[in-house]
């Protein structure tokens, strides 16, 4: 037991002296400084890009958008990660994209391209040797090569069609040794590269729905109120209804409101405030009818309008509630301002 307690002390004395020497350490590199250093070198090598914004860029834009191919993306390393983002962002945006890995171009993926595709090599040295096996293909099928780094005496760029030169700067890291800036600038420039091209196809918010169907983004592009009404009771009474009638339909349907029909046809609207207006108004109120309490002429939209559009409609008339109805004017049910919280859906 004494050795036992002597191993727990000199362990627990152990713990301690680290933890202090930790904290020491961590007092020795102030976390705050280092960050706003790093921050301060990428938006400086950042601001550098306007001057990369030339007649050589605006003539690769004019060669992608007139392209009926492919755009290949490759790279290696941390270059090759940007690639991969880059046919992403382009293949997201209307402009087809393909990534390729350049180490992986000598083991059979050149076959992954096509005659009529153009190519984006990223490099930041240009100097890489699995390019080496890729560049000369390219030459054989005729393929443009547009070359993205920082060195214009390299391998990569004197043998592109196309130079995109980006400035050779500090990385952001103390020892200049991470790919940080040099990546962040690549990342940039794809990015300038696939908003010009939206533009320049005519690429509308509609195309764009139809590529993100899912998540959040997909339900903001395409969620419809006739997909909202999945499983909402269908709340409703004849214009002739009692008040009674009127009160058993909200509550038993829990939408805090009904329509009032006529043939079918939405003729007004009661909320669950209407009806307390209404004891408060009229205190022979069990001879009145729905005609004698609704709302005419109430907020109706199609089924086919979108979530997000009938949401800012709501919040600019400041109501709760909204009709929805097929084209034909027949109704359908109704959406409570809850309804697109739960979907996830703000007015932005």
């Amino acid at each position: 037991m004494k050795i036992s307690y002597i191993c727990i002390h000199e362990y627990t004395t152990f713990l301690i002296e680290s933890k202090t020497k930790s904290i020491n350490s961590l007092n020795d590199f102030p976390i705050l400084q280092i960050a706003k250093e790093s921050l301060q070198i990428e938006y400086e090598a950042i601001s550098e890009l306007f001057k990369c914004l030339n007649n050589t860029f605006e003539e690769v834009l004019e060669l992608l958008h007139a392209n009926e191919g492919r755009l290949v993306v490759t790279g290696v390393g941390k270059s090759g990660l940007i690639a991969q983002k880059m046919a992403a962002t382009f293949n997201s945006t209307g402009t087809p994209a393909l990534f390729l890995h350049a180490g992986d171009a000598a083991h059979g993926d050149l076959g992954s391209i096509q005659k009529g595709d153009i190519a984006l090599c990223l490099s930041k040295s240009g100097f890489s040797s699995e390019f080496d096996f890729l560049i000369p293909y390219l030459k054989q099928l005729e393929i443009p090569l547009i070359a993205l780094t920082t060195n214009r005496q390299s391998p990569l760029a004197e043998q592109a069609d196309f130079l995109i030169q980006i400035p050779l700067t500090k990385e952001a890291d103390l020892d200049n040794l991470a790919p940080t800036t040099s990546t962040t600038l690549q990342l940039i420039m794809g990015d300038l590269m696939a908003v010009c091209l939206m533009r320049l196809n005519r690429f509308k918010a509609s195309d764009f729905a139809q590529l993100h169907p899912g998540g959040l983004l997909g339900k903001k592009l395409n969620l419809t109120l006739g997909q909202m009404l999945d499983g909402h009771e269908k709340a409703a009474v004849q214009k002739t209804a009692t008040t009674q009638e009127v009160l058993q339909e909200i509550t038993s349907k829990r939408l805090g409101a009904t329509v009032v029909l006529e043939e079918n046809r939405v003729v007004g609207f009661i909320t669950d405030g209407d009806l307390r207006r209404m004891l408060e108004k009229y205190p022979q109120w069990q001879a009145l009818t729905a005609a004698d309490i609704m709302t005419v002429n109430p907020l109706q939209l199609q089924v086919d309008t979108k979530a997000l559009e009938a949401l800012k409609v709501l919040n600019e008339k400041k109501f709760n509630h909204l009709v929805v109805c097929h084209q034909d004017g027949g109704y359908l049910g109704i959406v409570h301002i809850l309804d697109f919280t739960k979907q996830g859906l703000k007015d932005e």
